[in-house]
């Protein structure tokens, strides 16, 4: 690479690089489908903040709180692997490896949760997460295992599919524009339904490139803006809320270059309609910067200090650009139920649908 000049279509690719990671061994715990019956009880769930982060040494780092509870239990691979109160945080170690390690939170009363680290860890990606795991307004939990966002899936390997396979993906939404799809083509697994929804489609984005940081931060928001109510946007999206709620049985993917911008919108419009606090909806959206930084400082490193901190807004997500989404849906709807009515066909029955088979509690 020229670090003098930088074209349109090399930095479209610098956003695409991943840094390896190494593949989880063994085969997935699956999930309960979301038909099964200890996901349709009636019973509320205690917790209000539960979480699983895996550790690169194989442990597992477990922290909960739960409301009015005295005792909580959790476990893992048929065992119990960590009791506390109300209030807890528990590492766990030596338990066999897997590709997805799954833990059962039960408190004293109530309905459980099962959950995962919300990253995935493949070879060919560094921001392939779960789109669930957090608790809305009222007090329900968006269901892991069921919907998953992800950067560029051009570099998957073939244990990479094999294991897209157990986690049961069987439908991938490529939110590309033309020349990054041809450029940098999905390997996917065999049998998975795959869906074009360019976001930019005939919008004309992204022709130029930004001569400063600060033009480069506008062209992020109006981005941003662009995915909100601009044709290609409002098709694009509206194909993946509606394959997400006709899937209820198998696994959803969606997926853009770098996982973080036209992902993040998708991310964003999905946990914003289930009702997931937007503090919380804003941590998910700035979480990229934290799994993409050993990729994109491999990128600016290539580059001159003067064009780095051009490009460099390119790269980050920020609060301001997720904002200008939402200021785009109150300026051009008035609301968010009127945004996903009239700009993605999702009605008060179809949203609660989609409540329905993805919220549990």
């Amino acid at each position: 690479m020229n670090k003098a000049t930088l074209s349109a279509t090399a930095v479209v690719s610098a956003l695409a690089l991943g840094l390896p990671l190494a593949p989880a061994a063994s085969a997935v715990e699956r999930v309960p489908s979301r038909n099964s019956e200890q996901h349709r009880s009636g019973h509320s769930i205690p917790f209000t903040e539960a979480t699983v982060t895996a550790g690169a040494d194989g442990s597992y780092s477990l922290s909960w709180k739960a409301e009015g509870v005295r005792r909580v239990e959790i476990r893992a691979n048929g065992r119990v692997v960590a009791r506390g109160g109300a209030t807890g945080r528990a590492v766990v170690t030596g338990l066999p490896a897997a590709d997805r390690r799954w833990f059962w939170f039960q408190a004293d009363h109530g309905q459980g949760l099962r959950l995962a680290d919300r990253l995935v860890r493949l070879s060919g990606t560094v921001n392939l997460r779960d789109a669930g795991g957090y608790r809305t307004e009222n007090g329900q939990w968006v269901r892991m295992g069921e919907v998953y966002r992800s950067d560029a899936l051009d570099k998957l390997t073939a244990e990479d599919r094999a294991e897209l396979r157990r986690l049961d993906v069987r439908t991938v939404f490529d939110l590309r524009m033309e020349d990054e799809r041809a450029k940098d083509p999905d390997k996917l697994p065999e049998g998975v339904d795959y869906v074009v929804a360019d976001v930019f489609a005939g919008s004309g984005a992204f022709q130029s490139l930004p001569k400063s940081p600060a033009e480069a931060e506008r062209m992020m928001a109006e981005a941003e803006k662009s995915m909100v109510s601009g044709a290609g946007g409002r098709k694009a999206y509206s194909q993946v809320l509606d394959g997400i709620r006709e899937d209820d049985a198998r696994a959803v993917l969606f997926h853009c270059t770098a996982g973080k911008d036209r992902t993040g919108w998708a991310g964003a419009a999905l946990l914003t309609a289930l009702g997931v606090p937007r503090d919380t909806v804003m941590a998910d959206y700035l979480a990229s910067n934290a799994y993409r930084k050993a990729a994109n400082d491999a990128v600016l490193g290539h580059l001159p200090p003067q064009q780095a901190a051009v490009y460099k807004p390119l790269l980050d997500v920020r609060a301001e650009y997720l904002n200008s989404g939402y200021d785009e849906v109150e300026a051009a709807y008035g609301s968010f139920d009127r945004y996903l009515k009239d700009a993605l066909g999702i009605d008060h029955r179809e949203l609660k649908r989609l409540k329905r088979d993805l919220l549990i509690g």
